[in-house]
This record gives C-alpha cells, structure tokens and sequence, in this order.
C-alpha cells in the first residue's frame, strides 16, 4: 500500500474521530430559566379591583368583609389605635372604628405599584373618614393611607400592611 493510499483511507477516519472527539468535549449548554412572565398590569388591575370591594366593605360596616382583605398575618396602623396584627385583631379594630357614632369612610387608591416579581405591591390612596365630634356634628378628615400587599401561595392578593396617616398632603 503506497503512502497517498494509506492516507487517503486515514484522513477521514481521523477527521471523523476528531469531530466526534471535539463534540463530546465540548460542556453541555447551560439553559437559562426563563424569565416569569411580567403581570404586573394584570396585578395592578387586580387589587383597584380589590380597594373597590374592599372600600364597600368598608362603607357598609363589615368588620369581617372588611378584615378579609388582611393576610392572616396582616397588621392595620391606624391613627390613634394600637397596632392590629393578625386578621382577628384587624377585624376587632375595624370593629371599634365602625361603632364610632357617624361612621363613614371610603378610600381608594392613587398609585399601586407591583414588584418586578409580582410577589409584593404598594397602594398610596386616598380616604375619607367622617365621625361625629363630641356635640354630634359630623367632622371629615380627608387623608392619605399606605398598603403593602402580598401574592399568597393561592395567587390572591392579601394587605400585609395597612398604614392610614392623618396628614391631608
């Protein structure tokens, strides 16, 4: 067998294991995750959706309708009343602000704003609270609130944090 024969039958069997060597040496390609997809419109148009139920629960005096907005962990600020932590103690400060003579409220929100991973919101709004002073005259503060919302593991929204301030700017 003469040289340029003998390499003429080697070449492509070196070849061919040369490619099968470089492909089986090469690392496996990392996949990248993809990125979730982004709802926070979806999210945002669900919990005004949310405010506006909640602030009729609210308006007719449900102390229970009104607490089932809150987590189960949720905790309420509001002015002048300890800190409510918990649904039962949301419901019990919600229950006393209600049976305040004149009791009328409503809110609704200015801003919300959904985390990039959609697990957390915030919603700066406004509301009205009117109560009757101590001659019976109905008095209406006009202020500002805060609420941190959660995603739970059901996919609901649930206020974490309910902070309503006394300031009207």
């Amino acid at each position: 067998m003469t040289l340029h024969r003998a390499l003429r039958l080697v070449a492509p069997l070196c070849l061919t294991a040369l490619l099968l060597f470089s492909c089986s040496n090469q690392p496996a390609m990392q996949s990248q995750p993809a990125a979730p997809p982004d709802t926070r419109a979806a999210d945002e148009s669900a919990i005004r959706a949310l405010d506006a139920e909640w602030s009729k629960a609210a308006a007719s005096k449900d102390a229970a309708k009104t607490a089932s907005f809150y987590a189960d962990n949720g905790t309420l600020l509001a002015p002048g009343a300890p800190a409510a932590s918990g649904r039962d103690a949301v419901q019990k400060t919600w229950e006393a602000l209600m049976a305040t003579p004149g009791y009328a409220l409503t809110f609704g929100p200015t801003k919300i704003e959904v985390a990039r991973n959609g697990d957390f919101a915030y919603d700066i709004g406004n509301y009205e609270l009117t109560t009757n002073d101590k001659k019976g005259k109905p008095q209406t503060a006009k202020c500002k609130y805060l609420v941190v919302w959660q995603k739970q593991l059901s996919g609901d929204w649930k206020a974490l944090v309910d902070s309503a301030t006394t300031s009207t700017q």
